[in-house]
């Protein structure tokens, strides 16, 4: 079986899951103040706060600007349910906006057309590894005195004219889910560069805990263990490798796939770095997708769909009476799109053979 994602876990991070055995520090230890230094690093950014999944880390965000009952959060229709989930929990209402094509990002253009007396935030979500016309959403957010918060779960490494996504709002959330580039298993982070907001960040993360020991807040438990943050520290050595491993596999799918009619293929930007954390296609109307799905599963090949349209999602389509057609880009994606594999797993024959089952439909 050709599996859809499948992580690495170098034997350092097993050697440093032996260590932690014998010292008995199990929980936000060595370790997570050794992996949270290496991601700030990395992400060329003052602070980050490891936590326990990319959903805590949206969730924290949220608390820790205050966002509550009433207010409105801009988010691209096209995302995981968590983006809109986490606003949902602090009692506030999800704005959805539609999608491009070209990026499956949140469509800059609409967002004015969506803010109102009430909106306090806007949360872009740089879907699949790709980035979001960050810079221009930036200057809406500044004109009407928006927070942003960065949903970069797929995007960790994926640039913007140079900078790392996920470090140009308040701040950016990033997932180590095992589908990632680096995975912990379950896992997230909360990058920023405003040490009040770190600081608040920090004490929700522990029970509202302050760094003065007293409990200045109504925190959570939001810790990751020390075997998390060690094993992904351990694949912090070889991040650039894994990275630029994916985007060969995909400008291999694209070479094979160029040429097939009913398949779009991933748009690419000279001012933007991919990381393909899904290498994501757009199947033309007549192909029944689940059927396809199905064919290439009998052919020892894992797919899923790419993410959801919200508004198509039970939940959010009963409480905000929503209509398949409110969001048309964002329903094509997420009846048309499909995921294939893509990862350090994957040898180029492997990517020949999907690509020859495909051309095939």
């Amino acid at each position: 079986m050709i599996r859809l994602a499948k992580p690495t876990i170098p034997e350092a991070a097993i050697n440093h899951v032996r260590k932690i055995f014998k010292s008995g520090d199990l929980v936000q230890g060595k370790y997570v103040r050794e992996f949270e230094t290496a991601l700030q690093n990395y992400l060329n950014i003052n602070y980050s706060i490891i936590v326990s999944s990319g959903t805590a880390a949206l969730h924290l965000c949220l608390m820790a600007l205050g966002i509550k009952e009433g207010d409105e959060v801009i988010i691209p229709a096209f995302t995981f349910p968590a983006t809109a989930n986490v606003i949902e929990i602090v009692g506030a209402v999800p704005v959805l906006v539609d999608i491009n094509f070209n990026d499956y990002c949140l469509d800059v253009s609409r967002i004015t057309s969506r803010i109102t007396d009430r909106t306090k935030a806007i949360i872009p979500v740089h879907e699949f590894g790709q980035s979001a016309d960050i810079e221009h959403l930036m200057q809406i957010a500044r004109k009407y005195d928006l927070m942003v918060i960065e949903d970069a779960a797929c995007a960790f490494g994926t640039e913007y004219n140079g900078k790392k996504t996920g470090t140009f709002g308040i701040a950016g959330c990033f997932s180590f889910h095992p589908r990632k580039a680096i995975t912990t298993g379950e896992g997230g982070l909360i990058v920023t560069d405003d040490c009040d907001f770190a600081d608040k960040v920090r004490a929700l993360r522990n029970h509202g805990i302050s760094s003065k020991k007293d409990f200045t807040h109504a925190g959570l438990n939001y810790r990751m263990t020390d075997f998390q943050a060690a094993i992904g520290l351990a694949q912090m050595d070889n991040i650039e490798k894994a990275i630029e491993s994916r985007i060969e596999m995909a400008h291999s799918y694209n070479k094979l796939l160029d040429n097939c009619e009913y398949i779009r293929t991933p748009d690419t930007f000279p001012d933007r770095k991919n990381v393909y954390q899904t290498y994501h296609i757009l199947l033309d109307e007549i192909i029944d997708r689940d059927k396809l799905i199905a064919n290439l599963l009998d052919n020892g090949v894992q797919t899923n769909y790419g993410a959801h349209a919200l508004h198509c999602v039970t939940y959010y389509r009963k409480k905000y009476c929503y209509e398949d057609s409110d969001f048309p880009v964002a329903e094509q994606a997420y009846k048309k799109g499909l995921a294939l594999p893509i990862g350090d797993h994957l040898k180029y024959e492997d990517i020949e053979y999907i690509a020859e089952i495909l051309k095939r439909m």
